[in-house]
């Protein structure tokens, strides 16, 4: 028989749940938010009903969000509904805004209870048949990259449903190491273009000097060491996609041969006459804001234009919280495919600090740190052991302001200062992708005392350097 939780110190709320579930449901009963938790592990239920008073254990804040947090990591599937008195009603709409399903006040009555579970069983079955629908969309290698719990994200996803099957122009706005490039190529792989080629340039990461012979191509003697003509990746790309990460880098020459493409569909080979036409798809990404370069003059603002025709901003990884476990996983089973290794799981002290760690450099950080602590992890779960200790110290320094009579003043200020350098550090280093010398001069350090932070703080520059081409 199907089980229902009844998180409550009301006998006669108890008594009600029961009698309105009866006789599809075994209805068991907790007196404590722990106990709730403890049955959770123990058991999968088809409802939770809870106490507001009960999420409030331990909660002196009164995120309900975080309250939540620890029912939907057990299981994410159970609704949840929240118990208050008339007195409470407030507290019990923030809980629903914080992603409860459905709230009841006191006295519950019986068909009150009967009315709540049929509708919420009645949208569970409407959402499970419309992502049944958006995933006959996706091609069988996507799925497990469009599965989202983060209601950003399948906004971002539908989004993209929508524009992959067109020619239009797309924008890629966001964070470093949000997962744009993985997202253009999902656009490629959905497009009438799919057959073509997906060519990724990084610009970036190619000097001034040969950015646009390596995007348009040259004739020979175009330059000095020109001695042969050489095909630009506009080219290579007829009748596929391109994707220009970083595209905020770009020299105004190159800006100029990029507004030519987009406006008219062709270009010329440096030191060439010929018009090509260019029968490509153009998938621009930025982790800095163009509209702004733009109106400073660093970045044409007719390109901009151009360029902006469907922007998508992509949400920070600390923003999707809810898709960490799954990301989590996702990047354990591709290490799995790659080594020789089979970790079977993450141990949920690891989750529950990936939740609450800020993700600086977002999923790219998480990967860098998964595959460190991946090589070296002895036993057949990913533990702590192997993941630096500032993944697990900001969760912790949490809890500690939030307990101040734990603390004397001065410990609360240097666990503060710690945390907030640990993390001016890390961010640092993603944006300068790990470049010692750049962080330094933009900190205003020597070499020598950045490196001295972040030995302190125990910070490896190669876990904020791009991934190598595979």
């Amino acid at each position: 028989m199907k089980a229902v939780l009844v998180g409550s110190q009301n006998q006669s709320a108890c008594d009600a749940i029961k009698s309105g579930m009866r006789p599809h449901y075994a209805v068991e009963v907790a007196s404590s938010r722990f106990a709730c938790l403890e049955h959770f592990r123990r058991k999968r239920y088809e409802f939770l009903f809870i106490d507001v008073e009960l999420l409030r254990e331990g909660n002196t804040d009164n995120n309900y969000k975080d309250a939540l947090q620890p029912f939907w990591r057990v299981s994410p599937t159970t609704p949840i509904v929240v118990m208050a008195s008339q007195e409470a009603v407030r507290d019990a709409v923030r809980v629903v805004k914080a992603g409860a399903n459905d709230y009841l006040t006191y006295p519950i009555n019986p068909e009150e209870v009967e009315y709540v579970t049929r509708s919420i069983y009645e949208s569970v079955v409407l959402e499970s048949e419309l992502d049944y629908l958006r995933d006959q969309f996706w091609n069988d290698d996507s799925r497990e990259v469009v599965q989202t719990k983060s209601p950003l994200m399948k906004r971002i996803f539908d989004r993209i449903r929508s524009v992959s099957p067109t020619r239009s122009t797309v924008l890629l706005v966001g964070e470093t190491g949000t997962g744009k490039g993985v997202l253009a190529r999902l656009i490629h792989r959905h497009s009438n273009r799919k057959d073509g080629p997906f060519i990724s340039i990084h610009c970036g990461a190619i000097p001034d000097t040969l950015l646009e012979s390596e995007m348009f191509g040259h004739e020979r003697g175009a330059f000095t060491g020109a001695v042969r003509r050489k095909l630009g990746k506009f080219e290579i790309a007829q009748g596929g996609t391109i994707f220009l990460d970083e595209i905020g880098t770009i020299t105004p020459a190159a800006q100029i041969k990029l507004l030519e493409i987009l406006q008219d569909g062709s270009f010329h080979r440096l030191g060439g006459d010929e018009i090509l036409e260019a029968d490509v798809r153009v998938i621009a990404a930025s982790n800095a804001d163009l509209f702004r370069m733009s109106g400073r003059g660093e970045f044409r603002n007719d390109l901009y234009y151009r360029l902006n025709v469907f922007p998508l901003q992509i949400p920070a990884l600390r923003d999707r919280s809810e898709d960490i476990p799954h990301i989590a996983h996702t990047i354990l089973k591709r290490l799995n495919r790659l080594h020789s290794k089979e970790i079977r799981d993450i141990e949920p002290g690891v989750l529950e600090a990936f939740t609450s760690y800020p993700w600086p450099g977002n999923i790219r950080e998480m990967e860098n740190l998964m595959e460190r602590a991946y090589i070296l992890e002895k036993t057949p779960v990913l533990t702590p052991s192997g993941f630096p200790e500032e993944v697990f110290s900001s969760g912790r320094l949490r809890a500690d302001l939030a307990s101040p009579g734990l603390l004397t003043l001065n410990e609360i200020r240097r666990q503060a200062i710690e945390y907030a350098e640990g993390r001016y550090l890390r961010e640092l280093l993603t944006v300068k992708k790990g470049r010692v010398k750049d962080s330094a001069d933009t900190a205003g350090l020597s070499t020598r005392q950045l490196h001295k932070l972040m030995k302190k703080h125990g910070i490896r520059k190669e876990l904020f350097k791009p991934p190598a081409p595979k």
